[in-house]
Formats: structure tokens, sequence, C-alpha cells
């Protein structure tokens, strides 16, 4: 079992960037690993995937070409850097993982998550 804990949201001006950082208690290194956000009044959706050897990525369209998702399994800690941030990418930003995962977009198949962290972006 692993417990996620989501760290690195804050506000930023629109256009700007932030790193999100998910800090595991145990190691990821078996373990494919997503992105997900879930702003007021909306479901929660996909953000980006990667598998549990940093092999293969994918993204939502809607962040393809500004978010890029990373992992390091020497520090058990999963990245999400956001660039060119957008009015409608504010949400409470979650990290989920599944064991030897590829990377998927469903987010019924993570079996564990954090507690989320939240982005702001201003105009």
């Amino acid at each position: 079992q692993v417990q996620l804990v989501e760290s690195g949201g804050g506000l930023v001006q629109a256009g700007g960037s932030l790193r999100l950082s998910c800090a595991a208690s145990g190691r990821i290194t078996n373990y494919g690993m997503g992105w997900f956000r879930q702003a007021p009044g909306k479901e929660r959706e996909f953000v980006a995937a990667i598998s549990w050897n940093g092999g293969y990525s994918r993204y939502a369209d809607s962040v393809k070409g500004r978010f890029t998702i990373s992992r390091d399994n020497a520090k058990n800690t999963l990245y999400l850097q956001m660039n060119s941030l957008k009015p409608e990418d504010p949400a409470v930003y979650y990290c989920a993982a599944y064991l030897w995962g590829l990377g998927t977009s469903s987010y019924e198949v993570y079996d564990y998550w954090g507690q989320g962290t939240q982005v702001t972006v201003s105009s």
C-alpha cells in the first residue's frame, strides 16, 4: 500500500507556471501514476499519466503541450510541470497510483489517491 501527498499548488497568474509534486510513502517503482483534477461543480477529469517505468505517458488534449508529467522513482515522487496556465486550469489536483500500470486516463483503475492540492489562476 502506498500513501500519496501532493504539494506545490498555489496562486499564479495566467500564463505562469507551477510544479506539482506527489510524494509517496513507499516505493513507486511498480506503480503507474496519474494526475487528475476537479473544479467546483465539475466531475474529476484526467490530466496526465505515466507508466511504472516512465517509458510511456499520455495527456488530456486540454493540457497537451503545456503540462509535463515525470517521475523520479529513486525519490518516490511524481511531478507535474504546468506551463502557460490558463483560466480554465484552476482545480484541485490529485495524484493517483495503481500497481503495474502503464498509465491510464480511467480514474476507476487507480487504487491510491492523494488528498489534493489547490491550483488557482488569476487572469
